[in-house]
């Protein structure tokens, strides 16, 4: 047992810092005017910074021309109230906090990550499903003002608590996931799922019913409270119950569609699309449910394989900005499952080049991004 803990920690970690450093390092070469800070802080940062320092609006927001505009409201706590935490113990301003937060928190994913990926495959399949997290397109995340960081560690850690049978921890962590972004709504439908099947496996062993019960559906209750607890929150500050699904889509256009846009969206980018960046996402979007079908077909642990669906169809299936999508899916994780065992299952050399490609391309395009294109992402 001893020989395997610096493979679930000293290897993530390394992959991790590693993938962090090239990322920076692209983000400096590309970067006309070598503010490499500023681009971490850019878009929506800004106002996760705003929220850690002001705290949150206690209305709704207009402009000039007196039209509904997204707020602070549109964010949910976990991650600002975090940074607002590290500002309060470290001195560092807001910024920097913000930055901090997503580092460390990010390390932490790796590690849970690799420690999932292990315990639900092996060692090898763990350490290539952090890689290829670290590597993808919009591991850009990672290094920003985002909560993707954040969210990640709290999924990855309440799934590998879940699959242990460490009911309490899973449903904090699952509470954590779901104050800290909206699809953390899918972490709780993961872990009510876990706890359903603990249950009925208790009970096939000849478990007592009550007794072999309620751990499971106290966590799985504790996580679910989560989205609810917080959406209700923001419409009794508002004094509208629907204020936060308005706010969200007065400023990020993101009502859901049932995936209408996003298929027009496909449709008209590989038919005449304009735009390599544009194309390229419209790929992206046929690989992940590509390989969320992939992963179907792979019996992937039920609760990973329920939480991996419902954020991607809650990414795909919304409307708003396309150049969005590929940041909204780091967290999906299902998606990353079937590259992952195939890694795993090849030889050292074929995993080792193919990871280095993926990474060569995910950490140059996130770059991209938040360089060369003029756009939020």
């Amino acid at each position: 047992m001893q020989r395997h803990k610096p493979m679930l920690l000293a290897y993530p970690l390394g992959l991790y810092a590693l993938s962090r450093l090239l990322q920076l390092l692209f983000v400096w070469w590309m970067a006309d005017d070598g503010k490499v800070r500023d681009r971490l802080l850019a878009w929506d940062g800004g106002h996760f910074i705003r929220v850690a320092e002001e705290g949150y609006p206690t209305g709704y927001t207009y402009n000039a021309e007196g039209q509904l505009v997204g707020n602070g409201l549109a964010f949910f706590p976990g991650y600002p109230m975090l940074v607002r935490l590290t500002h309060f113990v470290t001195q560092f301003d807001y910024g920097t906090a913000a930055i901090t937060v997503s580092w460390i928190a990010g390390g932490f994913a790796a590690v849970l990550l690799c420690a999932l990926g292990t315990r639900l495959y092996d060692e090898r399949v763990g350490l290539a499903l952090t890689a290829l997290f670290c590597a993808q397109p919009m591991s850009m995340a990672l290094s920003m003002a985002y909560s993707e960081a954040l969210f990640t560690a709290l999924v990855a850690g309440m799934l590998l608590c879940a699959h242990r049978g460490d009911w309490l921890p899973a449903g904090l962590l699952g509470l954590g996931a779901a104050l800290t972004r909206p699809t953390g709504a899918a972490a709780a439908v993961a872990l009510a799922v876990a706890a359903g099947l603990a249950v009925h496996q208790g009970r096939r062993e000849g478990g007592t019913g009550r007794t072999t019960a309620w751990k499971p559906a106290v966590a799985a209750g504790i996580a679910l409270a989560g989205v609810p607890a917080y959406l209700l929150w923001v419409g009794m500050r508002v004094g509208d119950l629907g204020a936060w699904f308005d706010i969200q889509t007065a400023g990020w256009g993101t009502t859901f569609d049932y995936g209408r846009s996003s298929l027009m969206f496909v449709r008209d980018a590989l038919r005449d699309g304009d735009g390599w960046v544009q194309v390229s996402v419209a790929w992206m979007l046929i690989a992940v449910v590509i390989a969320a079908a992939v992963a179907i077909t792979m019996k992937v642990w039920p609760p990973l394989t329920v939480y991996g669906l419902i954020v991607l169809v809650l990414a795909v299936g919304q409307g708003g900005y396309y150049h969005s999508k590929p940041r909204l899916l780091v967290p999906a994780l299902l998606i990353l499952v079937p590259p992952a065992v195939a890694l795993g299952r090849a030889r050292p050399r074929t995993m080792a080049l193919v990871l280095a490609a993926c990474g060569a391309f995910g950490l140059w395009y996130g770059s991209y991004l938040i360089t060369v294109w003029h756009y939020a992402i």
